[in-house]
């Protein structure tokens, strides 16, 4: 009788024991346990710690998705971003078993509390942020969040080196309202991480290269002394090719065919328009840097010293080559030889000399011997003979291009040193200015 007794209630415990798991493995008995299955104004509205004095830990990870854009104008770099943040509820755990293993659950955003974090350096409007509606809770207590977002953030920029600079934009991540005393920000995962699966993950990259992610926590920062912060600082490195081969090498260019001009004759008239015409290709790639680069630059960056340098140099050069034309033309107007006299001039001379004789019939018609023409031809040619000997004599034809060697030497003495400034300018700029790991 005991026997039966003891088997019908063991039957029965056994029974209500698998109705309550059975009971207790969809979500509403878990939300009822969590008292989430109706609006709790406390747990939506209140830090979810049991002691208040306890500080909320919130784990804050972002992973670069794409770089989009860098504006140097006007100082904003976009990007692709994704942040998942993670902190943990005291109030909502749960023993798994209790549950037919449930480990986690969706709830919506608006039913819990969230940490009011945002990004400082934020210029993006509302409608590129992509949050999810619902937070993921873990039976430990852990409540994790995720959002997209393609996020505008200001960045110092400095073009020093354009194109071969390398730019640190700050994305810092910080409560809006909440102390440093109950809030605390770090990071989930690690720095190596963090950079080796932003670096498989990155689609869009332009003209960039993200070299490495680096990140600091900082529980002091600057201009909110009580509010934490994790900085994630992007490394960023330009490729310069582009600008290498539509910029850097026509200016190297032009300013190798100044150099080769001055091979050109000076007699032929083509070696200032030359000149000139390099000068004015030079001044429309300045027009071209000026597109390139912001105004309100502090430093001058070292494309502008270089093409500065460069226009410098040929305008001097034109400066030069209009030295030595002028020169040239002194020589031709003031260091001439006594020129032969013409057929004109003869045949002037010739006239006077019939006039003189003419003179001296009406005088005394009887003194006068007319001479013949063949012996006022050979009296006329006896006289320029002796015309060009005594110029001769007096130093004229040693004169003769005497401006002409001028600026011949001048020319010269211009061209080496010339070639020596050029060759010291881009050796200057080189080392200045090419990073050493540019080649490899």
């Amino acid at each position: 009788m005991w026997a039966w007794q003891t088997l019908v209630l063991l039957f029965f415990l056994t029974s209500n024991v698998s109705l309550g798991r059975a009971s207790n493995c969809s979500y509403s008995e878990l939300l009822e346990y969590l008292k989430l299955n109706t609006t709790n104004d406390f747990l939506a509205t209140v830090r979810p710690v049991k002691d208040w004095k306890e500080v909320t830990v919130v784990a804050v990870d972002m992973l670069l998705y794409g770089i989009l854009q860098v504006d140097s104008k006007l100082q904003i770099f976009t990007s692709h971003i994704w942040t998942q943040i993670v902190w943990k509820n005291d109030f909502l755990t749960w023993t798994p078993s209790d549950f037919c293993g449930i480990t986690h659950l969706s709830v919506p955003r608006s039913k819990l509390w969230t940490p009011d974090i945002g990004i400082q350096e934020d210029t993006s409007d509302t409608g590129s942020i992509t949050k999810s509606s619902y937070v993921t809770v873990y039976s430990s207590g852990l409540l994790q969040i995720t959002a997209r977002q393609r996020l505008s953030s200001t960045c110092t920029l400095n073009l020093f080196a354009f194109p071969f600079d390398r730019q640190d934009c700050d994305i810092s991540f910080s409560p809006m309202n909440t102390h440093v005393d109950s809030m605390q920000l770090q990071t989930f995962s690690g720095d190596q991480f963090i950079n080796n699966v932003s670096d498989q993950i990155l689609l869009t990259r332009g003209e960039w290269t993200l070299k490495k992610l680096d990140i600091f926590r900082n529980d002091t920062s600057t201009g909110h002394p009580h509010l934490s912060k994790v900085i994630y600082k992007v490394k960023l490195e330009r490729k310069p090719m582009l600008y290498v081969i539509n910029f850097i090498i026509p200016l190297f260019y032009l300013l190798t065919l100044d150099l080769a001009s001055f091979f050109i004759d000076e007699a032929r008239g083509e070696k200032l328009s030359f000149k000139i015409t390099i000068l004015l290709a030079i001044s429309v790639l300045l027009l071209l840097l000026q597109d390139m680069l912001p105004s309100t630059e502090d430093n001058l960056p070292l494309i502008a010293n270089f093409c500065i340098g460069v226009f410098a140099l040929v305008g001097l050069s034109v400066l030069e080559a209009m030295l030595v034309s002028f020169l040239i033309d002194l020589d031709d107007k003031f260091c001439k030889n006594p020129a032969r006299k013409t057929g004109q001039d003869v045949r002037s001379d010739k006239q006077e000399m019939k006039d003189v004789v003419k003179e001296k019939e009406e005088e005394d018609p009887v003194q006068v011997i007319v001479p013949s023409e063949r012996e006022q031809l050979k009296l006329f040619l006896e006289e320029v003979r002796a015309a060009q000997q005594k110029a001769a004599s007096a130093g004229d034809v040693p004169q003769r291009k005497c401006f002409r060697r001028i600026a011949k030497i001048i020319d010269l003495v211009y061209f080496v040193v010339y070639l020596i400034t050029v060759t010291v300018f881009l050796v200057v700029m080189y080392n200045v200015w090419i990073p050493p790991d540019f080649f490899s």
